[in-house]
């Protein structure tokens, strides 16, 4: 079960290096497109499946990546140009029930990612190194953030989503 639901393991925090400041920002950049790849010729019977026991079927797999990072880019703005702002947590299990995740189809989802990828990419290759120690604070584990932290998170986060619907394409022997 924990493979099924951590397919590349849990999001371990790294100290800062330019070796992993370039993996990171290609791991944003090339997100939407593994993505996308990901779904890719699934039909709207296989999008329903889930991809673990109790787990999010892929289309709300890619609806949820899209939420997250709509509010990750946000997070990082507020780091950026606040001094360690309060960040707003969401409900991500009852976003992923609202009517857009069940009625929009996913590609309207994975073109945002497109664009916002393009946004934070722009955004965050401008960043100095004094600026990935701005922090923002999430105020229910009452856990400081830096924006480094923020960054490996959501490079993370991105691969985490793309390999359950990559794993459950293998399972289910879909090509």
């Amino acid at each position: 079960m924990q493979n099924l639901q951590y397919p590349i393991g849990k999001y371990i925090e790294q100290p800062f290096s330019q070796k992993q400041l370039e993996q990171w920002l290609l791991d944003i950049e090339l997100l939407p497109k593994a993505l996308e790849y990901s779904i890719i010729n699934l039909d709207a019977a296989q999008l329903e499946i889930p991809y673990r026991p109790n787990g999010w079927n892929s289309r709300q797999l890619v609806h949820h990546v899209a939420d997250s990072h709509m509010n990750a880019f946000i997070r990082m703005k507020l780091a950026l140009t606040e001094n360690n702002p309060i960040i707003k947590p969401y409900n991500e299990e009852a976003w992923a029930k609202l009517s857009d995740v069940v009625e929009i189809p996913i590609n309207v989802s994975i073109t945002l990612l497109y664009a916002l990828h393009a946004r934070m990419l722009s955004l965050l290759k401008n960043v100095n190194k004094d600026e990935w120690n701005c922090t923002v604070l999430h105020p229910e584990n009452n856990k400081q953030m830096t924006l480094w932290y923020l960054l490996g998170m959501y490079a993370w986060h991105g691969k985490h989503h793309t390999a359950h619907i990559n794993n459950l394409r293998k399972s289910e022997g879909w090509r």
